[in-house]
């Protein structure tokens, strides 16, 4: 297609929009809305999905054993639980382990209350393991099996670390294809709408040019156009909002939750939006072809 050609088109589709200015915004306006829920989703669920791989390093099964368990025997057990596949590292900790550390914590400003207890170590029975996995859905597994275990007194667990975030997880990716889905068709419908309004409007003078030899492509082309003006504007706004409204709300969130900061550890802008950017223009421009392409095809039955 030759450059003045393009320019014909483009012109013809931007003048369809300024023809049909209420379908034009209500179209835009729609994209904007299932394009910033979109992104939001995306952005809720990418963080989440950071956060539970984050998690897996933190959080970890901890193994008590029977006072009569040989350190053979613990370690032998150690051995075997790094042979898993689900199990990432298995630390051993010793009854001395176990009783320096606490020391180095709880009388670090006070070394001389630990002299009360030289040549005696008050953690005798609290050698254990911190199991950390590959996956956390597999903790729940995992701790039934070694609850059932011979030589293991107790483990403990958190079981709502591992669950809650991929539950969220779970719920806002459901809700997430809901919307979205339903966002995609109503938008597809007021760009289709758009579309027929254009070529009622221009009804005639398409079948004119048609007459006179004009080729399917050259007579499509103003209207799939028009669509893609409006997936594009549609696109743009909302990925700007998300832009400045993802940033300032990550720096609100740690500056008002800084306790948190361990557990609430967010990816960067830059991190959300090398895959946030590229997926929306697809999304966005998808909808405007759709919407603009069958719909243009089926009245002109070319």
């Amino acid at each position: 297609m030759k450059l003045n050609t393009i320019g014909y088109c483009l012109k013809q589709g931007i003048g369809n929009i300024k023809r049909n200015k209420m379908f034009s915004v209500a179209s835009v306006i729609t994209i904007i809305v299932c394009i910033f829920l979109f992104g939001l989703f995306y952005a809720i669920l990418a963080n989440l999905q950071y956060m539970v791989s984050e998690a897996e390093d933190t959080v970890g099964v901890t193994v008590f054993f029977e006072d009569n368990m040989k350190e053979d025997d613990i370690l032998s057990l150690k051995e075997e639980l790094e042979k898993r596949n689900d199990v990432k590292t298995v630390d051993y900790i010793s009854e001395e382990d176990a009783w320096s550390e606490f020391k180095e914590i709880y009388f670090a400003e006070m070394p001389e209350l630990a002299e009360g207890f030289e040549g005696e170590n008050p953690l005798v029975g609290s050698a254990s393991f911190e199991i950390y996995l590959r996956d956390l859905s597999k903790q729940k597994q995992l701790v039934t099996e070694l609850e059932e275990m011979e030589g293991i007194r107790k483990v403990t667990y958190s079981e709502l670390a591992a669950g809650g975030l991929e539950d969220m997880q779970n719920l806002i990716q459901w809700l997430s294809i809901l919307v979205t889905g339903i966002l995609f068709i109503v938008s597809v419908f007021l760009i289709s709408n758009s579309i027929t309004l254009s070529y009622t409007v221009r009804q005639k003078e398409m079948h004119t040019m048609k007459w006179l030899g004009a080729t399917n492509t050259f007579v499509k082309a103003p209207f799939i156009i028009e669509g893609l003006l409006l997936g594009l504007i549609g696109t743009v706004i909302p990925l700007v909002l998300l832009y400045f409204f993802y940033k300032e709300t990550v720096v609100l969130v740690n500056q008002r939750f800084s306790i948190l900061s361990n557990v609430l550890k967010f990816l960067s802008v830059k991190q959300v939006f090398q895959v946030l950017l590229p997926v929306s223009l697809l999304l966005g421009e998808g909808i405007g072809f759709i919407g603009s392409f069958f719909t243009i095809r089926k009245h002109l039955k070319v």
